[in-house]
């Protein structure tokens, strides 16, 4: 019997080369378990891993692109006209007042004429007949403000004229007379009052331009004959 006793121990029946088989065959079968084992774990690990993102383009698709927002550009503020620096004089402004044209016309009418457009006038005669403008200056057509005088060039001699009489008139008004009649007024005690006396007296035949001396207030005989302060 294969289970009876050697030697006086109780022998088994599995000694001997089978039982060398067997444990050899156990090993191999562990081994090949421990392997198996770890392949499968590697593959279950590998189950574990997500796809490539670049190599599978998922993240192309599910992962959306943020929006780069860009601002327009500003606009850049245009030059403005530079002002006038200070201390400098401003340009003057244009009024559309010209000298007119008088070449040719009698001098009165060209007086007149300047009156209108708001010109002051100076008459400068000449030595011969004609009453007729020769030229001025400025020249015609010249861009010119208001209060402006014109100098009027006339070819003739300056016509005889007769001073008006002035006495009672207001100075302001003696003057306005003078001036419209074609004379120069003066006044020698100031403006203010009633004209008492003038020079030469009304009647008198002068030429145009002359110089008329009117006293306004006092009378010049009145002023002669005051007492010393």
């Amino acid at each position: 019997m294969t289970d009876g006793t050697t030697g006086g121990r109780p022998g088994r029946g599995d000694t001997g080369p089978d039982r060398t088989k067997v444990i050899l065959g156990g090993g191999t079968a562990a081994v090949l378990l421990a392997i198996i084992g770890a392949a499968g774990g590697w593959v279950l690990a590998g189950d574990q891993v997500g796809p490539d993102p670049v190599s599978s383009g998922v993240s192309d698709t599910l992962t959306p692109t943020p929006a780069v927002r860009t601002s327009p550009p500003r606009e850049r503020p245009k030059p403005t006209a530079s002002a006038t620096p200070s201390g400098s004089p401003s340009p003057s402004r244009p009024t559309g007042l010209t000298v007119p044209h008088l070449v040719g016309m009698d001098f009165e009418e060209a007086r007149d004429e300047l009156r209108d457009r708001g010109l002051g006038w100076q008459l400068v005669f000449g030595s011969g007949d004609s009453s007729s403008v020769r030229s001025t200056d400025p020249a015609p057509g010249t861009p010119v403000r208001r209060g402006v005088t014109v100098k009027v060039n006339v070819a003739g001699a300056a016509p005889p004229n007769e001073v008006p009489d002035l006495t009672g008139e207001t100075c302001n008004e003696a003057g306005a007379e003078l001036v419209d009649d074609g004379f120069s007024p003066r006044y020698p005690n100031g403006r203010s009052g009633t004209v008492t006396s003038q020079q030469p007296v009304g009647g008198t035949v002068g030429r145009w331009n002359d110089v008329v001396q009117i006293w306004c207030g006092t009378s010049p005989s009145v002023e002669a004959t005051a007492p010393a302060p």
